[in-house]
Order: structure tokens, then sequence, then C-alpha cells
């Protein structure tokens, strides 16, 4: 069923482009049409054989999907197969040409129009071989039909003069290409007269086939209300399908919603990101009216951004009937999902990055209800740590003050937000953290970072280190760099001076200072030569 449901295009798509004026259909729109509305009569006989092995032994009646699709598909649609397929022929070519496909018998005037045209080639050959014959010394030339324009004599070189005395009618039409491969197209009264009684035949079969496609066209769009209805129910199987297969594969369950305002989830995992690591460790949730404000801190590269997101997923797929990556979940019905997450920048946005985190947090402000559940990551990062840290204890203070306060997953690298002085202490707050297992007495050595392990398990608490040093070593940074850094951070702990970074270069440079400084200072101004000091000083 599956693989049937794969051959079904985007038949509304097609339909929009068949009724639209001044579209012209391709062999591929009705190739991919034809296919569409066989696969479509191919899945009703499937059904059908479902239906009729299981309907004394299983009850059906919550697969209403299948009874809607079963009974849309209808005979209509083989009487519309079977019209495209006795108007069409896609293994036909004309000549060389591939855009006519209407099939042999529909139009006697367009298959003797076909039937000149397949052979035109060996018709030309033969009238060129007559003209050539009339030309002095003229053993190669040819009689080519180029559509649009008509029909030319061709040579790989220009005709002399003699030869244009002989034949007078031998008007040069324009020349093509360079060097030995350059050809010259003549109109003669031969050629002139294959225009007066062929004519520009290729674009008459075309002209004969848009035609009876138009025709076919309109044919078609008469069903075209049940053919859309019936592909839109078949999307929906096909999406209700693939989350019942991946329910299967990747061992997903059935969630409970429930009319309370209440998120539980018992080891729920990123439908994702599980499938890109070897090991996912699961992570619990559980929010209801205390608690609905969970501010998750940790160390860069902690995974607090992957549990957030998979908190929302999580909800998501549950409200849209599909089982979910959780060993249990109990969800309470949610009318949107607010989202503050990084995203990326386009220039078609007149906006900042920080402009564009603003507004998301203005429509979260304006719009979120006591159903609704909000994401908040990383908010404040972009400007000055003052204002991003004000700006997000207040919005976190607004929602924990408001009588509908929405569900809320805010991740942050503010260890301020724990002290007691810029949140509130409210039951509404919980406060959660990435654990990690760290060496005793590490003490931000940077030669002991390698041995950090993060454990990606949420427990409740306060951040730790942000061990952005280790992220560092993870991705590349060079250890020289590393180790700079260390130097600084834990000179700024201790509230020291940083001292300058000691480049042999710059240490030999200030050394040559210092000398010229100290013989300036040296030198007897009243009783020294000046101009001999300068010239033995700019000579150093």
């Amino acid at each position: 069923l599956q693989n049937t449901m794969k051959q079904v295009k985007s038949i509304p798509r097609l339909l929009q482009k068949f009724a639209s004026p001044s579209f012209l259909s391709s062999r591929t729109d009705w190739s991919t049409f034809l296919k569409s509305i066989n696969a479509l009569i191919e899945i009703r006989q499937t059904l059908a054989a479902f239906l009729s092995s299981r309907q004394d032994r299983v009850q059906i009646s919550n697969l209403e999907i299948f009874q809607k699709v079963f009974s849309t598909v209808t005979e209509d649609f083989a009487y519309v197969s079977d019209l495209v397929k006795g108007v069409l022929d896609f293994d036909q070519t004309c000549g060389e040409a591939c855009d006519t496909f209407v099939a042999r018998g529909i139009c006697q005037e367009l298959d003797e129009l076909k039937a000149i045209y397949d052979g035109l080639p060996q018709f030309l050959d033969e009238i060129a071989s007559s003209e050539i014959k009339k030309l002095p010394r003229q053993r190669q030339g040819s009689i080519v039909y180029i559509p649009q324009v008509g029909y030319l004599m061709c040579f790989p070189g220009e005709l002399k003069p003699e030869v244009l005395e002989i034949a007078p009618d031998f008007q040069l039409a324009f020349k093509s290409g360079c060097g030995n491969d350059e050809e010259f197209f003549y109109h003669t009264t031969k050629t002139r007269e294959l225009d007066e009684v062929l004519g520009d035949i290729y674009y008459k079969i075309l002209d004969m086939e848009r035609a009876i496609l138009k025709e076919l066209e309109s044919k078609v769009q008469k069903y075209e209300p049940a053919v859309r209805y019936s592909a839109d129910l078949t999307a929906q199987l096909d999406c209700l399908v693939s989350m019942a297969i991946s329910a299967g594969e990747y061992n997903y369950n059935r969630p409970r919603l429930v009319e309370d305002d209440i998120l539980i989830i018992k080891n729920g995992r990123h439908p994702l990101q599980e499938l890109t690591v070897d090991t996912f460790v699961p992570n619990n949730t559980q929010i209801e009216e205390k608690g609905r404000i969970s501010v998750v801190t940790g160390p860069n590269y902690s995974g607090k951004s992957v549990y957030i997101k998979q908190v929302a997923l999580i909800v998501f797929l549950s409200h849209i009937g599909s089982f979910v990556p959780a060993d249990e979940a109990v969800i309470g019905t949610t009318d949107r999902i607010f989202t503050r997450l990084p995203c990326k920048q386009s220039t078609k946005v007149p906006q900042s990055t920080f402009m564009t985190d603003l507004h998301q947090i203005s429509v979260m402000l304006r719009y979120a209800t006591s159903k609704s559940l909000c994401l908040i990551d990383e908010f404040g990062s972009g400007t000055m740590s003052a204002d991003g840290i004000g700006l997000l204890c207040s919005t976190l203070h607004h929602f924990a003050g408001s009588e509908s306060s929405p569900k809320i997953l805010a991740c942050t690298h503010f260890s301020e937000l724990s002290e007691g002085c810029f949140l509130p202490k409210s039951p509404r707050i919980a406060f959660y953290t990435m654990s990690i297992l760290e060496p005793t007495g590490n003490n931000g050595d940077p030669n002991r970072l390698a041995d950090i392990v993060f454990l990606y398990r949420l427990v409740p608490g306060y951040q730790a280190p942000s061990y952005g040093l280790h992220c560092a070593e993870l991705a590349g940074v060079p250890h020289e760099i590393i180790n700079r850094a260390a130097e600084i951070l834990e000179s700024m702990k201790m509230g020291k001076s940083i001292h300058r970074l000691q480049v042999p270069k710059i240490v030999a440079r200030d050394r040559e200072y210092q000398e010229l400084v100290d013989q300036l200072v040296a030198f007897d101004c009243k009783n020294g030569d000046v101009n001999k000091f300068l010239h033995e000083l700019l000579s150093f």
C-alpha cells in the first residue's frame, strides 16, 4: 500500500495547470497524471482486498480513512485512465521531436502530417540530389527544414560567383559556424515551393496536438472534484501509514490526550536526533500547575536545545494522531506552540537576528494562553548581557504572574537567573540543568578538559560551569588558543589584570624600543653632538 501511494504525485497541482488557458501541458505532466490515477485505482483494489478479508474478524470502525478512500475512487477513475491512454501514446515520437505524443488514429489529418514529417528527411535528400546536379562542380549540399524558418539549401562553403550566375534564384539567407564548420543557407525556387506546399509542418503538428490536449484537459476537468478529493484522502492515508510504520520501527507509544492542563512525558526522545547517534539518553518531563516555567541551564553542548525541541515535537505528534517517542505521555490539549529558536538569517527579511528574536517573544507575550506551549532558547544572547538578562527575566516574570500562564521551556546560559534578585520566588518557576561527569579537582584545567563527560540527563538544579573551552576543544580549536583562553578566564575570576601575551617577535621589538629609550635618556644634550647622535639612532 505504501509503495503504491508513493506513485501518487501532486494531482491538485496538475489539475490546476490543466485548468489554466495559458498552460501547455507536457508529456511529463500527462505521464505523471496517468500514473497517479492508476495508482489510486490500485490503492482501491488493495483496500478492497483488505476490507473483504478482515471484515468478519476485526472491527474496522476506527479505520474510517480506509472506507473514505475506498468509496471515493469510483469507476470514473477507470474511465479517466482509459481516456488518457486512448488519446496519448507516451512511447511515440514523431521523427526527432519529443513534444508530440498524441496517439495515432485520433485525427486523420494529424496522422497524415506525422507521416509526412517522418518521411521528410528522405524526401528532402532526394530533392537536394536533383538540385545539386544542376550546379557545376558542386557535390555537397542538402535541404534542411528548420521549424519557424522554413526549408533551405545548405552548403559547407559559400557558393562561388560563377555558380550563382548559373543559379540566379539562389539567395543567401544566413550563415552559421566558423572555420571549417561554417555553413551557408540559401533560399531557392524549390525551397520556396516547399514552404508553400508543406509549410511549417512541425508546428502544424504541435498546434493540432495542443488543440487535442486542450480538449482532453476539458474532459478531465469534469472529474476534478472527485480526483482532487481522493488525492487529498490518499495523502492523509499516506501520512497515517507512515506514522504507523514509524511507530512500530522506532518503538513509539500511544499518548493519552486529556483536557487537564498538564504535560507528563516519561523517557521522551527526540524523533530525529535519536536516528543520528548510537545511543540517545531519554528524559522525563512533568509540568503541572507547579513548575509551569522550566528554566533549563547547563554547559554548552549538553543537550538543552535538543531537550526542549523533543518536548515540542512529542506534543505536536500527539495532536496530529501519531504515536510518540516516549514510554508514556499524558498531554493536555494544546492550542499553539510558540518558539524563540535560532533561525537562519535571510536577506529577504529586513530585520537583524535580535529583532527577529524580539518579534517572536512579542507574539508569544500577546497570544499565548494557558493551553499554549512556549519554547525559549537562548533569548537575549544577541545583545549586551545586561539587556539580555533583563529582557529574559522580565518575560519569565510576566508569565509567572499571569493568571493564564502557558507551559514554558526556557534554556539559557545566564547564571544570574538563579539568583533571587532577578526572578521572584514562585512555585511556577522550576530550575533544571543538564548533568555532567567531571574529574575531581578539575578547576577549569585546560589539560583535563577531555576528561569531562556529558550525561545529557535533565536533573533539578542550577547551572554548572559552561565548559566553553571543552566545547572549543571538541570543535578542533588549537590547544594554544584554548590555553590562552584559560589564562584569561583565570585572571578574570581572580580579579587580576590580564598579562600581555609573550610573542617572540613582540618581545624582541619591545627590547629594541627600550634600548632606544635608554640611549635617548642617557644622551647629554648640552655637550654631545646631536646630529651624530640622531644619525646613529636612526641607523640602529
